[in-house]
C-alpha cells in the first residue's frame, strides 16, 4: 500500500500512471528524432495529448511534504490530465481530516481536453471539492492567487516554469515549499527558473534531490 492509505484512490492512480507510462517509448522516440531536438512549438503541440505524469515515487513524496507542512493552499502550474493533483489533493483532504478547517489545491491547465478529463478523474476520487482548476494561460490563471501559499509543484512546459513562480512568489508564506521536476536532466533549459530561485535577494534556499531526472526543491526563507 502506498503512502496514501486510499486504496479507491490508489486503483484509480495505478491506471492512470498506467496510461502515462504506455506514453513514454513514444516521447523518448519523438525527443530523438533526426537527431535533431524538435523545435518548441513542435514539443508543445506533440505533447498537447500527452500525460506527462509526475512519477509515482515523486508524487508520494510531494504528499508527504504536503501532510508533514499541514499545506492546506497548494498551486500546481501544469495539471495535465490531473494525477499529480489527485496526489495533493489528498493531502489537503487529509489535512483537512486530521487538524479541522479547510483547504484547496488550485491548478493550471491550458489544454481544454486535458481539463476535462482531469475534473473527470477528480470527481471519481471523491476530491473535486478540494481543487479549483483553471482553464487557460497561466500567466493569467495564476494572477489572483491571493495567498498565504503552502507548497507548490511546479511540473510545466520549462519556459513556462519561472513565470508559474514570478506570479507565485509574492504569495509564499515563510517556510513554503516549491517542487520543480526535471531540473538536472534539462539543467540548461532551467537555466532562467533556476537563476530565479537561486537569487538570495528572492528569498529561497534550494537543493536539486536525486530522483530520475533530479527534484528541485526550494524553501522560501
Amino acid at each position: 500500500m502506498s503512502v496514501l492509505r486510499d486504496p479507491k484512490l490508489e486503483r484509480l492512480l495505478t491506471e492512470l500512471h498506467g496510461r502515462s507510462d504506455a506514453q513514454v517509448a513514444a516521447m523518448q522516440a519523438f525527443a530523438a528524432a533526426d537527431g535533431q531536438p524538435p523545435a518548441a512549438d513542435e514539443i508543445k503541440a506533440f505533447r498537447s495529448d500527452k500525460f506527462v505524469a509526475l512519477d509515482r515515487d515523486k508524487a508520494e513524496f510531494c504528499y508527504q511534504l504536503c501532510r508533514a507542512t499541514d499545506a492546506r493552499r497548494i498551486v500546481e502550474a501544469g495539471t495535465s490530465y490531473g494525477v499529480s493533483t489527485l496526489y495533493l489533493a489528498a493531502a489537503v483532504r487529509d489535512n483537512v481530516r486530521a487538524r479541522g478547517g479547510d483547504g484547496v489545491v488550485i491548478g493550471t491547465e491550458y489544454e481544454p481536453a486535458k481539463a476535462s478529463a482531469a475534473r473527470t478523474h477528480f470527481e471519481a476520487a471523491g476530491l473535486s471539492r478540494f481543487i479549483d482548476l483553471r482553464e487557460g494561460d497561466l500567466r493569467e490563471t495564476l494572477k489572483p492567487v491571493e495567498g498565504p501559499v503552502d507548497f507548490m509543484l511546479v511540473d510545466i512546459w520549462v519556459a513556462m516554469a519561472r513565470p508559474a513562480l514570478e506570479l507565485v512568489a509574492p504569495h509564499l508564506k515563510a517556510g513554503a515549499i516549491v517542487v520543480c521536476d526535471n531540473t538536472d536532466v534539462h539543467r540548461d533549459d532551467y537555466a532562467d527558473y533556476l537563476a530565479f530561485i537561486g537569487n538570495p535577494a528572492n528569498g529561497f534556499r534550494t537543493m536539486t534531490l536525486p530522483f530520475a531526472g533530479g527534484l528541485e526543491l526550494s524553501v522560501r526563507c
